[in-house]
C-alpha cells in the first residue's frame, strides 16, 4: 500500500509507484489519493491501468475524474478504450464536457485537432488591458497555458496572438489593436499530427492555435502533447526501419501473436528476397566450384554493400524526418553519396587487396599463382559493391517519398538484402573478367 509521504511526490511519481503495486492494491490505493490529486495521478497511469480504473471505481467516480481531464488528455484517454467504454465514459460527463469530448472525437484519429484543448485565454481587439486582466481572472484556472491570449472578432475569427509579457507591460488603459501586429501562426483542424509537428520545431512555440479551414479559432495545442507525438512518431520510424510494422502498443503490453504479426511480414518478405541471393549463386556454381578461394570473400563483399545501404538510408531518413532534404534535393544527394560511395568502396577495395597480399606473402594462405587477380578481383567488388550499396541506400527513401510512402520502411535490413543480391552478381561477373583463362 501507498505510505502518506508518497503523496507528497510528483503526481507522475505517485502514478509510478501505484502502477508498481500489486494488481489487488493499487486500485485501492489509487481510490485513497486526495480528490485534488486524483485527476493528475490518472492522466499518467499506464492505459491498461486507467482503464482497469474506469471500469472499477463505479460511475460517479468516474464521472468525476472524467469531467476534471483536460479535454485533450480525456481524448487521448477515450481513444485506446473499446467501443462500450467509450460510450459509457462519455454518458457520464456533464452536458459542456460531452459537446467537447464528442467534438474532439469526430475529427480524423491522425489530425492535430484530437490533441487540441478548447481552454484558452480568448480577447477582442477593443478591449483595454484592464479588461484582458478581467478575462484571464475569470477563466484562466481552467487553461492549459497562459503564455497567449488568442485576438478574435465578433465571428471567431483568429485574428493574433498575444504574448503574455506584451499585456503584462502595457498600461491598463491600452487598447488590445495597439498591442496587435495581425501577425501569428497557426494550424488548421484537418493537419496531420506528423505535420504539426513541424510547426512547432519551426516556430519554436509552446503553444499554437488550432483554427477550422475558415480561420476560426476552435481550440489550442500546447507543445506537452506535441512532446508525446515526437516521441511516438519517432518510435515508430525506428520500428520500422528495423524491419518491423510499428507496434501499437508499448513492447510490453504487446501480445505474443501481435509481435509475431508485426514481426513476421518483413522477416517473410527478407527472406524470399534472400532466396534470390541464393538463385544467384546457382547460376555462378561452376565458376565456385573452379575457384573455391571465390567463396572465402562472399561474407565479405556482401556485408560490406549491405552495410554502406544501410548508413546511406540511416542518413537520408533522418534528414528527411528532420526537413533538411526535400523530393527536390535528390540530384544532389546522389551527386554527394556518389562521391562518398565511391572513395570509401576504394578505400575498402585497398584494405581488401592488402589482405589478400600479406595472407599470400606471410604464408598464412595460398591463394595460388593468381593471388594478384584474385585480389584485384575483390578490391574492385568491393569498391563497386559499396558505392552501389550507398547509391541504393540514398535513393530507395527518394523514391518512396516520391510515391507518397513512409521513407522510414526503407529499412536496413530490407536495403541490405537488396544490395546483396546485386551484390554477388558484381562480385561474380568481375572475377570472371580477370580469372577467366586462368582459374575459370
Amino acid at each position: 500500500m501507498m505510505e502518506t509521504e508518497d503523496l507528497l511526490l510528483n503526481p507522475a511519481d505517485i502514478a509510478e509507484n501505484l502502477c508498481d503495486l500489486p494488481a489487488n492494491e493499487r486500485i485501492l490505493a489509487f481510490l485513497k489519493i486526495p480528490k485534488d490529486l486524483k485527476v493528475e495521478v490518472f492522466g499518467h497511469l499506464d492505459p491498461d491501468f486507467q482503464e482497469e480504473t474506469i471500469r472499477s471505481i463505479g460511475n460517479e467516480g468516474v464521472a468525476e475524474i472524467l469531467n476534471a481531464m483536460q479535454p485533450d488528455d480525456r481524448t487521448a484517454l477515450l481513444e485506446d478504450f473499446p467501443d462500450e467504454l467509450i460510450k459509457s465514459s462519455i454518458n457520464l460527463l456533464n452536458p459542456k464536457e460531452r459537446r467537447i469530448a464528442l467534438l474532439l472525437l469526430g475529427y480524423h484519429e491522425d489530425s492535430i485537432a484530437r490533441l487540441m484543448t478548447p481552454y484558452y485565454i480568448q480577447i477582442r481587439k477593443e478591449w483595454t488591458v484592464a479588461q484582458c486582466f478581467s478575462q484571464i481572472k475569470k477563466v484562466g484556472s481552467k487553461v492549459e497555458t497562459l503564455n497567449y491570449l488568442y485576438v478574435v472578432d465578433e465571428k471567431n475569427h483568429l485574428i493574433d496572438d498575444l504574448d503574455i509579457r506584451k499585456i503584462l507591460l502595457a498600461d491598463g488603459d491600452q487598447f488590445v489593436s495597439e498591442l496587435t501586429d495581425d501577425q501569428f501562426v497557426a494550424i488548421t483542424t484537418t493537419t496531420s499530427r506528423e505535420d504539426a509537428v513541424l510547426y512547432f520545431e519551426k516556430y519554436d512555440r509552446n503553444a499554437l492555435p488550432i483554427v477550422t479551414a475558415a480561420g476560426v479559432l476552435v481550440g489550442i495545442v500546447t507543445i506537452d502533447d506535441i512532446l508525446d507525438q515526437i516521441e511516438e512518431q519517432n518510435t515508430e520510424d525506428i520500428q520500422k526501419f528495423g524491419g518491423v510494422d510499428a507496434l501499437d502498443e508499448p513492447y510490453i503490453q504487446t501480445g505474443w501473436f501481435e509481435m509475431i504479426k508485426k514481426r513476421g511480414f518483413w522477416l517473410i518478405v527478407l527472406f524470399l528476397l534472400q532466396l534470390i541471393t541464393a538463385t544467384v549463386m546457382t547460376f555462378y556454381e561452376k565458376e565456385i566450384a573452379s575457384a573455391v578461394v571465390l567463396s572465402l570473400f562472399i561474407p565479405l563483399i556482401i556485408s560490406s554493400g549491405g552495410n554502406s545501404g544501410s548508413q546511406a538510408a540511416t542518413l537520408i531518413i533522418r534528414a528527411m524526418a528532420l526537413q533538411e532534404i526535400t523530393v527536390k534535393d535528390w540530384w544532389l544527394v546522389m551527386k554527394k553519396e556518389l562521391i562518398t560511395g565511391l572513395f570509401l568502396g576504394t578505400l575498402l577495395g585497398i584494405i581488401g587487396f592488402f589482405r589478400i597480399y600479406l595472407w599470400q606473402i606471410w604464408g598464412l594462405y595460398d591463394f595460388g599463382e593468381y593471388w594478384f587477380f584474385v585480389g584485384v578481383s575483390v578490391a574492385l567488388s568491393l569498391a563497386m559493391i559499396v558505392l552501389w550499396g550507398t547509391l541504393s541506400g540514398s535513393m530507395v527513401p527518394f523514391i518512396l517519398k516520391k510515391f507518397n510512402l513512409d521513407p522510414a520502411t526503407s529499412s536496413a535490413p530490407f536495403v541490405a538484402t537488396l544490395v546483396d543480391v546485386t551484390g554477388l552478381i558484381f562480385y561474380f561477373t568481375i572475377a570472371a573478367i580477370f580469372l577467366t583463362g586462368k582459374m575459370l
